[in-house]
This record gives structure tokens, sequence and C-alpha cells, in this order.
């Protein structure tokens, strides 16, 4: 019998640079690096972490945080662009595996987004966040199930969500039916205070546990200067702390490595892929303890679009005898349709 594939993997929980998108981008290239160093195929960094989070829209009332949404405009990064190049060139050096987290700006609208760049530096998927929780709706929006789709890299099949994403169990089911095998999940970390990371444990050892799949978690870190420099008021100040836990659990919901639950590191385990048939030998979610006949999910991958062309569009003057004539409505709604199904 041939051995077991083993995949060296890190989770990397680091404190971005608040001013410079260069600056942090620098830190995921060194992170990189280091984790080459170690023999690492797979690395996995925290939510948006290029250029930051944006932790201000969590302390300061919308009023006053305009001068910093704006600022995170100038920092943002488009895709594909000078970030995602130098990232890409990166990660075919190191032959590595790079999951990283941005705040990614499209024209006018910036979007919580997921990227895998695969060992060969191809972006192999760009993903967005469905929902923006809570405060993060004042900053990013919506996305889609177009990128709700598991990635073919060369460590197996990846698959990544952002912090309470893992909330939703059918975005949950939607990556476990395309049998993910390494699935990174990502959090901002210095956030809402230890319950936080109690919740990511929970959350992330449960998605090994059901999906039968190892969980590689990426929380960021702040530390005391920064914090002050986001919310100068003491009392508030317990809102930026704590809630990281970046760690790396087993289709058996073990950890494989101590988490790491303050300041800067990256952690360290080799998955051992025979895990993964030990434990859906026992429970298959999407196999043989599925029953589709009385549940099944479905899911509309369309991307999310503003603007659809339409064979003829209604309101068009010399199409209008035509389209309204007697006897007409249905042909002309019968165009629509079939237009707006194209």
């Amino acid at each position: 019998m041939a051995p077991a594939k083993t995949v060296r993997v890190a989770a990397a929980q680091l404190a971005p640079d608040l001013h410079s998108c260069k600056g942090t981008l620098a830190k995921v290239l060194n992170a990189i690096d280091e984790a080459a160093g170690k023999g690492v195929e797979l690395i996995v960094f925290p939510e948006t972490f290029v250029p930051y989070y944006p932790y201000f829209s969590f302390v300061l009332p919308p009023v006053a945080s305009g001068k910093e949404h704006m600022r995170l405009y100038e920092e943002a990064v488009v895709v594909p662009g000078p970030v995602t190049a130098l990232v890409a060139e990166r990660a075919r050096a190191a032959n590595m595996v790079v999951v990283l987290g941005v705040t990614e700006r499209d024209h006018g609208s910036l979007y919580n987004a997921q990227l895998v760049f695969d060992a060969d530096g191809q972006l192999v998927l760009k993903r967005r966040k469905i929902t923006p929780t809570f405060h993060e709706r004042m900053i990013w929006g919506q996305g889609d199930a177009a990128g709700l789709k598991v990635a073919k890299t060369a460590v197996g099949k990846v698959g990544a969500l952002a912090c309470w994403e893992h909330y939703n169990p059918l975005a949950r089911y939607a990556l476990m039916a395309q049998h993910e095998e390494i699935h990174c999940s990502q959090f901002p970390g210095s956030l809402v205070g230890p319950i936080f990371a109690e919740q990511i444990e929970v959350t992330i050892r449960h998605h090994a546990l059901e999906s039968g799949c190892f969980v590689v978690n990426a929380t960021g870190w702040l530390d005391d200067a920064q914090i002050a420099a986001i919310e100068p008021q003491e009392k508030l100040q317990a809102a930026l702390r704590d809630g990281c836990l970046t760690a790396i659990v087993s289709p058996e919901g073990v950890y494989l490595a101590e988490p790491l639950r303050s300041g800067e590191g990256i952690v360290v385990a080799d998955l051992d892929m025979s895990l993964i048939t030990k434990r859906k030998r026992m429970m298959d979610s999407v196999g043989h303890y599925a029953r589709p006949e009385l549940l099944s999910l479905a899911i509309n991958s369309k991307p999310g679009q503003c603007r659809h062309a339409m064979s003829k569009m209604p309101g068009d003057v010399e199409d209008r005898p035509t389209f309204m004539a007697e006897g007409k409505e249905h042909e002309f709604l019968g165009e629509l349709e079939t237009a707006s199904n194209n």
C-alpha cells in the first residue's frame, strides 16, 4: 500500500500595518518566505488582512467614520492588480498555496474577498463574503455564490469561508458537497473579547467534524499601540482585544498544534490526509449519511450583476408597435423571460 499523503500547512497570526497596504503586503511576503523555510505547502492569512480589517467600523459611529472609510478605499486591493501579482510571484517561488483575505475594491464598492493562489502562482479562486456582519455592512457590499466553490490545488481540494459565514450552514454545506479536503477559515481577531475566541473554537472544530476535512484557521492581531490609535477611549478598547484563535484542526476535531491566542506567530502542522477517509468511514455528511431525497441544497452560482443584456429593450420606440400590438403581450413577456434566463 502506498504511504498516506502528508501536507504541511501554516496559519499566520499577524498584525497588519494600519496605515499602508504596502506595509501589510510586506508582512505577507515575509511570512510566506518564513513558512517556506519550514517546508510549508499551504499558508492561510487572516480575514481581509490586506490592507487591514476595518476595525474602526466596530467602534466609530457612521458619522465619524467617513475619513477612515475613504482611506480604506485608497488602500484597498484591485483584483487582479499589483498586489495579487506580487503574491502570485511569491507563491510560485515558494511552491506554496496561499490563501489571502483582502478588502477588494471594484470601482465604487468594497468587498470582503478571499483569494486562493495555487503553488504555481495562479489565482484559482476569488470569492466574496456573502453577507457582511453587523457593522461590516457599512463597509462592504454583499457577495454572491459564484465563488462558493472548492478549488483544486497542489495540496488538495481547498475551500474557504470568512468569519460568521460559518454560521450559515448552507454555505458550509455547499463546500462540503464539493468534497473539500482542507477548509481555510479567516477571522479578524482582536475583536469583541475572549468570547469571540471561544466561539471560533466551537465553530472550526464542529466544521472539521461535520465535513470530515481539515480546518486551517487564521485570525489577526492588534498590539496595544494599534488599539489606542483606533480607539483612544480606554473604556471602549476592550472591544478590540482578545478574540484570537489561530489553529489547525483534524477531521476528528483535534488540534494538530498548540493554538495561538495572543501575539504574532505562525502555527504549523502536518496533515495526514488519510484521516479524511477515517472520519468519513463513520459519517459522511454528503455521502452515505446524507438523505438527498429528503433534504438537498439549491445554489444560484450566477455572479451578481446590475446589468443584463436584452435582445430588445422595453421602451424602444420602434419596437412598441410590434411588441404591444393586439395579441402580442405574451410574446413580449416571453422574450423578456428568455433574455433574463440568458
